[in-house]
């Protein structure tokens, strides 16, 4: 069958009223070949103008193949993944089309527009690195491809599965061509999900999620092995003997402007119970609420504790981590506690402290309770990360956007390594850092209470603010997928 410079059109049949307009949209269009509505149940009344195909309601890989089998008698296909009413922009389609033509890119992307009670915002998206193998990567809901490519990646691919489809469809295209943004909005889409960033950041930790998220993790870690990026289970030894401290552990507290959470952070270190000595670094950062005072007041309490106002003022969280870090009454292990949050009983510490003996690891990461300012238990109630594998959770780690808390490292190799000087993603950088090399344990118990409040840093946040910071989590993970694949091809 000679293909034809046209496109064929996939969209759910879960879209809400509005698709009969999506679809007569499509279906007149002079480029469109063929519109598919597709799905696990036909609708009762089959909008004019496509065709019905039954999947399984999701986007498997047999459902991802079934499009890519349907889509060889056109050059491009139009893949609508979310359930929302879609109209496109003057020229959209044949945008979409001379970028990949000019190109030679398999799978294309645009800015859009949220359409919110007839309000048009503008909802940037960001692009794509080496680097952007999360499965969570927001391309919007319209994805262009070019089905030579697709048909060959779907060739490739060797394993099904019944949720991780288009997950196992990107990665295997990347590998020839990374996906291409266009940095323009081309079309306009009613927005299902309109909570807040702060709501939506822990769906992945879900426990009714837990199958999705094992199938994603077999697809990133297939991916890993195919470019080079895998590390196997073999870590470099960790030794306590280095270095001499004064104390057995330091929890470091960075906080700018806490001035209604700080004793409560403070008091939760000082109601530790341990068989160790320890101290409070607290690096107050330049306060200009009632923070420094109140500290002030508790150094006269409590003797552990120890405040730091840093002589820079160009400092983030990061930055302020390694001045705790670097103070010479730091002791042999730095454990994380923020200004807003509480350790969950007596006993963390020690705990934290038991588990970098009993697993012999840099760095120790627990689990940890979300609740609301009045420590009263919110969903997703207790995210423990039991993703994370002591084989596979280094290369995992590049998949999911964030490692779990409380975080407490080995000083030494902490300060060797150090960590980015910004207020976001910092941890998450080290963590992956350290992670390739020394084995990081883990504590599956909740032993830290994560408070959300208005006030947290990622409570609300803005499209662009979002970007932002997916965008240099993204640039993190290039960055270690890189540094990666240079020392897997070095052992050779």
């Amino acid at each position: 069958m000679n293909k034809i410079n046209k496109i064929n059109c996939f969209i759910p049949t879960g879209t809400p009223v509005g698709v009969q307009e999506t679809v007569s949209e499509l279906a007149s269009h002079p480029q469109v070949n063929k519109v598919y509505l597709m799905g696990a149940k036909s609708p009762n009344i089959l909008p004019e103008g496509c065709v019905y195909i039954k999947t399984d309601g999701g986007f498997s890989t047999e459902t991802i193949s079934k499009i890519a089998d349907l889509s060889g008698d056109a050059e491009f296909s139009l893949l609508i993944t979310q359930e929302s009413k879609i109209s496109f922009g003057m020229l959209a389609l044949e945008r979409l089309m001379a970028v990949s033509a000019d190109t030679g890119a398999g799978w294309v992307y645009s800015d859009f527009f949220d359409n919110l009670d007839g309000k048009l915002t503008p909802h940037p998206v960001i692009d794509y690195q080496s680097g952007s193998i999360r499965d969570d990567f927001e391309f919007g809901p319209v994805l262009f491809l070019r089905n030579e490519v697709m048909k060959e990646a779907v060739a490739g691919m060797e394993e099904s599965y019944k949720y991780a489809g288009l997950y196992q469809l990107r990665l295997t295209i990347s590998r020839e061509t990374l996906p291409l943004r266009i940095p323009e909005f081309l079309y306009k889409v009613e927005p299902v999900d309109t909570r807040e960033s702060g709501k939506k950041m822990f769906d992945y930790v879900d426990p009714k999620n837990r199958a999705v998220q094992v199938e994603m993790e077999k697809v990133a870690t297939m991916h890993l092995k195919q470019i080079d990026g895998y590390l196997a289970p073999e870590f470099d030894p960790i030794r306590f003997e280095e270095g001499s401290f004064n104390v057995e552990a330091s929890v470091i507290i960075p906080v700018l402007n806490r001035e209604r959470t700080v004793t409560d952070a403070i008091e939760s270190v000082m109601s530790q119970v341990t068989s160790f000595d320890f101290n409070l670094i607290l690096v107050d950062n330049h306060s200009t609420d009632s923070t420094t005072t109140l500290v002030g007041k508790l150094t006269e309490i409590h003797d552990k504790l120890i405040h730091v106002i840093p002589d820079r003022h160009d400092l983030g969280i990061g930055g302020c981590w390694n001045v705790g870090v670097h103070h010479p009454q730091c002791g042999k292990f730095a454990i994380q506690l923020d200004s807003d949050d509480l350790y969950s009983g007596p006993d963390t510490l020690q705990q934290i402290v038991d588990a970098f003996y009993k697993q012999q690891c840099a760095m120790v990461i627990g689990s940890y309770q979300m609740t609301n300012f009045d420590l009263e238990q919110i969903p997703p109630g207790i995210v423990d990360h039991k993703e994370w594998t002591p084989d596979n959770g280094r290369n995992n780690a590049l998949r999911i956007n964030g490692l779990g808390a409380p975080r407490a490292f080995y000083t030494p190799v902490l300060r060797r390594i150090n960590i980015p000087n910004v207020s976001y993603g910092e941890d998450y950088g080290v963590g992956l850092a350290i992670s390739r090399h020394y084995q990081i344990g883990r504590i599956y118990n909740p032993v830290y209470l994560c408070r959300r409040w208005e006030e947290n840093s990622d409570a609300s946040l803005s499209v662009e603010a979002q970007n932002r910071h997916n965008l240099y989590k993204d640039r993190l993970r290039t960055i270690e997928l890189t540094a990666r694949i240079n020392l897997n091809r070095n052992r050779i």
